[in-house]
This record gives structure tokens, sequence and C-alpha cells, in this order.
């Protein structure tokens, strides 16, 4: 079923090509930013960091507090997500030494289970990181994937490592499926399965069971 769903969805989208970024490193930055906001403010306080010449561990580490909450102010709850930003900043420098190979090549789990420690870094951002940094074929859960799966339906249940592992255990260990089927999901929520559903629009409206019940009400 979900191979199925990817299909319809890549057809009806075609390929996302996510994440948008110039860097491994920006691609963290980005993840940690996008919590709790649109990507296209994201966008604007990681255009502040590049035109500043800041998209590098220790440079932005070494920022005062007051100059990085103002450059990230576009992305919202800039205070707290500056503090979010340091603290993966400190961590990544006092045990890789800034150095990205050295992070990713350490045990997928215990990496998880590290940056899952780290304040502020949840499941969402973490396997973000995971996936579309370190490449690494771990599947990211989003509301939109949870609000899809309750409606289509594909697996009765909202809770986040529940649901990773279905998909995991469904779908082929493919880091770039992983990637576009997860941006997929997100475009699909954005445009269509949003909390007051476009049901007749949608590509995936057969079977889903939001859809059938506006059909019912409208027929």
């Amino acid at each position: 079923m979900l191979i199925k769903i990817y299909e319809k969805l890549l057809n009806h989208f075609g390929k996302q090509k996510w994440w948008p970024a110039d860097t491994r490193f920006e691609v963290i930055v980005g993840a940690i930013l996008t919590q709790q906001t649109s990507w296209k403010n994201v966008e604007k306080s990681i255009k502040n960091l590049r035109d500043n010449n800041l998209l590098e561990p220790k440079k932005l580490f070494n920022l005062s507090v007051k100059k990085l909450e103002n450059l990230i102010r576009p992305c919202g709850f800039f205070k707290v997500k500056s503090k979010r930003l340091r603290s993966f900043l400190k961590f990544f420098i006092e045990n890789f030494d800034t150095d990205l190979e050295k992070m990713f090549n350490k045990d997928l789990n215990e990496l998880r289970e590290e940056l899952l420690s780290v304040h502020g870094i949840g499941p969402e951002t973490c396997d973000s990181i995971l996936l579309y940094a370190g490449e690494k074929p771990i599947f990211v859960v989003d509301a939109y994937t949870i609000r899809i799966c309750e409606r289509y339906p594909i697996i009765n249940s909202n809770d986040y490592e529940e649901l990773r592992d279905f998909f995991e255990k469904k779908l082929p260990k493919d880091v770039n499926l992983f990637k576009e089927f997860h941006a997929l999901i997100v475009e699909l929520g954005k445009n269509y399965c949003k909390t007051k559903p476009l049901c007749k629009k949608c590509t995936l409206n057969r079977g889903c069971k939001h859809a059938i019940s506006v059909n019912d009400m409208s027929s």
C-alpha cells in the first residue's frame, strides 16, 4: 500500500528534491529553525546567516546571543530557537570538533540517542538531520504524516516511533525514497489534506475515510 501511495503522490507532485540547502550543516540549521514555522520564514533566517557568512559551526557558536536572535528572528520563537541551536552547536563542537563525517560515521542508533539528548532536538528534528544531512535510512514522521495515516487509513496510531518503525519496515531501505516520500507527504498535507481537507481534489481521495464521509454527506 505505501509504495502505491508514494507512486500516486510522485506522479501528482513530481520530485521534490528535499532538503533545499547548499551544505549539510545548513540542513541541520534549517531542521532546528523550522520547528513550529513555515519554510519560507526559515529561508529568511538562513539567508541572514548566509549573507553574514555565519553558516559555519564555530562562527555561529561564537556569535553573541543577541545577534543570533536578531538574525534568526524571521523564523519565529527566535529566543527559544537560539538556545536550541546553541545547544546543538555545543554538542557538535565538543563531541565531534565540527566534523560531520565523524558524527555521521557513528552507529545510527547511538547517534540518534545522543542527538535526542540535546536540548530542543525532538524525534522529528533528529530524524530530519539524520536523513537529509546524514543520508541515513530513517523515516521522518511529522504532523502531516500522522494526519494522513489516520485519514487514509494506513495505520491506526499517532505514536511517532510506531509510525516510523511501520514506514521503515514496509518500504525498501532507500534514503532517496525516504526523502521523497516525506517531502511528498508534506506537499499533500499543505495542499489538500489540511485541517479542513480538500478531498475532492486530492489524488488519494479513494480509500480516505474523510473523503468517504464527505462524499456520503454530499450524495
